[in-house]
């Protein structure tokens, strides 16, 4: 490295999207309280990650990674986790049928407390308080109390992210996971959307491939791939010093690992090369996740690869692209060929949904035809550019919310005071995140097919 890495030396750098925590001693008696925990996850998943994101930066397989906008301690439960897991998984057997690649799965989730704010204020009539944060800074009560940053809710996010990481571990290992579970999970959601039509062939396909390894022998009961599934975690990397005390030094390679998720990933608002949180990131070695938006010039990007990947490790670094259906035609082209030209070895994933915010009837919400558009273009562009487009980057819940307007069901901004939910950004609900992955699937196994009739002339 070109300068001296400790999981301190952010400190000494400019940084962006910090609370102003009101006594100081109280944050470091925290942050020491939480350097003697142990570890959420160990350096050997992340590295088992890192191996699978490699295949991906290889085109030989594809990124799913997905869950909340911001997590929150009110609606911790074990049914959450078990309805965002089932929908998750849903998603990831589509896909895999689609892409005829594995899936590598990665959650929002076990983590995911901190949120970048566009204004540190927020009003409400003639009253204005400090913006909400996330859950492990402030409340989201519009109240002066609620909104002063507590340290102490930083010990609270790590008790959440501890449990929460438990129950995924027992539902990926448990046969939770079952693909004849998966499957018939997915039935009932044919069965019962307005489009069943639609996605009726791609199921009966996925059938018969079931009943075809049935027949042959392949069971969950003789092949344990078929009822566990490797499944990782991911976060923004946003409050630093909750990750500086969870940083540590794995014992069989010497290497320094962020241990509070599998992946972690820098914001569009947070990506300075010069300032904390790249600093941060550049000394760890777990995957990396970049968000790139409008703003993302392609020399910036170059000099943030090199910074965050100066070995040129494949799957060490994902580039999340959130630029906005209207937008991504200008920006990605540009991006994709700049980091082609200088032979970078990186993940392209597909962000859908920041850049596609609107208010309707005082509500944020997102459009479900502007985020499949912008998937389309992004799978479009890369096959113009013949490049792999190898991963969508979603915030998503396994619960029946009515945050995202459109969808096969057709929610309308009427729709949006029903069940609106979200803490932060809108998500979609479970069954428009799995039509999110029946439409993509078809996209997928349309470009193989376009592929196989121009190789075979």
């Amino acid at each position: 490295m070109a300068q001296t890495w400790t999981p301190n030396s952010w400190r000494q750098k400019p940084i962006q999207q910090v609370p102003d925590y009101p006594d100081l001693a109280v944050l470091e008696s925290v942050e020491e309280r939480l350097a003697k925990y142990p570890p959420l996850v160990f350096a050997g998943e992340a590295r088992r990650l890192k191996h699978a994101l490699a295949n991906v930066s290889e085109g030989r397989g594809f990124l799913l990674q997905g869950g909340d906008c911001a997590e929150s301690f009110a609606e911790h439960g074990a049914d959450t986790i078990r309805d965002f897991f089932r929908a998750f998984l849903q998603m990831a057997v589509v896909l895999t049928f689609g892409a005829q690649q594995p899936v590598v799965k990665v959650g929002r989730i076990a983590g995911q407390f901190a949120k970048p704010r566009s204004s540190s204020v927020e009003k409400q009539g003639e009253v204005t308080l400090p913006s909400y944060r996330g859950d492990i800074i402030n409340g989201i009560e519009f109240t002066e109390e609620a909104r002063v940053p507590n340290p102490e809710r930083q010990i609270m996010a790590y008790r959440q992210s501890a449990a929460t990481l438990n129950l995924l571990r027992a539902f990926a290992m448990g046969g939770y996971a079952n693909l004849e579970n998966v499957h018939q999970w997915m039935l009932g959601f044919v069965k019962d959307s307005p489009q069943a039509e639609r996605y009726r062939k791609l199921a009966d396909r996925i059938s018969e491939t079931m009943d075809f390894m049935k027949a042959i022998g392949i069971t969950a009961e003789n092949h344990p791939s078929l009822r566990e599934t490797d499944f990782f975690t991911s976060h923004e990397a946003l409050l630093l010093g909750y990750e500086q005390a969870l940083t540590r030094v794995d014992s069989t390679s010497g290497d320094w690992y962020a241990t509070s998720g599998h992946m972690i990933w820098i914001g569009d608002r947070t990506r300075q090369p010069d300032h904390a949180h790249v600093e941060y990131c550049r000394g760890i070695k777990n995957p990396l996740g970049l968000k790139c938006g409008p703003s993302l010039t392609a020399d910036g990007l170059l000099e943030l690869i090199d910074l965050l990947n100066p070995a040129n490790e494949p799957g060490r670094l994902t580039l999340i692209c959130r630029f906005g259906h209207e937008k991504v035609a200008e920006h990605l082209p540009r991006l994709i060929r700049a980091v082609e030209r200088e032979g970078k070895k990186v993940v392209w994933s597909c962000d859908p949904m920041h850049g596609n915010t609107i208010t309707l009837n005082n509500y944020k919400t997102r459009p479900f035809e502007r985020i499949l558009s912008e998937v389309e273009s992004f799978f479009q562009i890369h096959r113009a550019e013949g490049t792999h487009p190898g991963g969508i980057h979603i915030e998503m819940t396994g619960n029946d919310v009515t945050e995202c307007t459109g969808g096969a069901r057709a929610l309308s901004g009427d729709d949006l005071a029903d069940r609106y939910h979200t803490h932060c950004d809108p998500r979609l609900n479970a069954d428009q995140a799995l039509e999110l992955a029946f439409l993509l699937a078809e996209r997928m196994k349309g470009g193989r097919d376009e592929k196989r009739m121009v190789v075979n002339g």
